[in-house]
């Protein structure tokens, strides 16, 4: 590793974004006297009778959740999109606005209330996964739906209203700013040398081996070296898929151990039910992206322990990200674990 990396403040790029961080590991010799929150642990129980997502209970709007066993999904009672919201333009000088439509739709992973993904068999999380390309490739296909977003807030420290494992699908009209973004990059990328921006990445971060925490036949998780978050991690298959929806029953496997591996990675850490979000980042559906390299990105908030968090403030702001512990350190405690 470059010896500066752990000396001296630097920047470092984002090849998927072109923005720039600002890494500081002297930072991590300071005392802290900020805030500590109380840990608890979460009482494990199967079923809440008083749980708007638990099997056969009512949801807010009246309706019945099913008996399911094993995934379960349905239209959020409180979408922040709507399919049929108003659709009209406002451009008024320096005043611009449009309507925008879309789905929003919950994801439950288990009837059972208590069970996390890194608690789950690795073969029920295969049938999240599936749940996830079903309905990538569902949602899709509408014409009026140009991107899909899958996403899972875990924890009240991330917002997340309802503690039973679930997550989320924004399907919608517009491109999101993110995926605008990585979209520019990887198709320059891709014009200019023939293959994806992420294939050449995770070739050269196997070479180097030094901010890889897991890996099997056909993924790679690992600490880009880019990282914003302290311990923020990204899965990617080693095989250029553009989309979950062109995965191999081998690869689906693979991808489903790697979600396992590290999000029990993650609850080790700190010996806390680790608090994240995480989101996957593929194609857009709205045409053909060659260029387009799938991946799975968290981003946990914990900095120092299970009650010491990491909050974007002040210069994050107003300037740039920051971060103390480098990538790599983040890697290695992650790796050993």
């Amino acid at each position: 590793m470059n010896d500066n990396f752990n000396a001296a403040p630097h920047r470092r790029y984002n090849i998927l974004t072109g923005e720039w961080v600002l890494v500081s590991p002297h930072r991590t010799k300071r005392p802290w006297q900020g805030k500590k929150e109380e840990t608890s642990k979460p009482e494990m129980i199967a079923h809440d009778p008083n749980c708007y997502l638990c099997a056969t209970n009512t949801r807010i709007n009246g309706e019945i959740n099913p008996d399911y066993k094993n995934t379960f999904v349905f239209s959020n009672d409180f979408g922040a999109l709507l399919p049929d919201s108003l659709d009209f333009k406002e451009d008024n000088g320096l005043l611009k606005a449009e309507g925008e439509t879309g789905i929003c739709k919950v994801i439950c992973f288990s009837p059972n209330h208590s069970l996390t993904l890194p608690d789950m068999e690795v073969s029920d999380i295969e049938k999240v996964i599936t749940t996830w390309q079903e309905e990538y490739k569902e949602l899709g296909a509408k014409p009026e739906i140009n991107h899909v977003q899958i996403f899972e807030n875990k924890g009240a420290t991330m917002g997340c209203s309802n503690p039973h494992p679930h997550g989320q699908i924004w399907a919608q009209k517009s491109i999101p700013n993110e995926v605008i973004k990585k979209t520019e990059k990887q198709k320059e990328y891709f014009q200019k040398h023939g293959k994806s921006l992420l294939t050449a990445y995770i070739e050269q971060e196997l070479k180097e081996n030094e901010r890889i925490v897991s890996q099997n036949d056909s993924f790679v998780s690992l600490v880009p070296f880019w990282a914003v978050w302290p311990y923020e991690v990204m899965i990617v298959p080693k095989n250029h898929r553009k989309s979950i929806s062109e995965l191999t029953d081998k690869e689906k496997l693979d991808y489903a151990e790697q979600l396992k591996v590290v999000t029990q990675k993650y609850d080790k850490l700190f010996d806390t039910s680790f608090p994240y979000s995480s989101g996957i980042h593929q194609s857009p559906t709205n045409g053909e992206y060659p260029e387009w390299h799938f991946h799975m990105s968290f981003y946990p908030p914990l900095l120092r322990s299970a009650t010491v968090k990491k909050f974007m403030v002040g210069y994050e702001m107003f300037g740039m990200p920051q971060r103390d512990i480098t990538a790599e350190l983040a890697a290695k405690s992650l790796r050993e674990l």
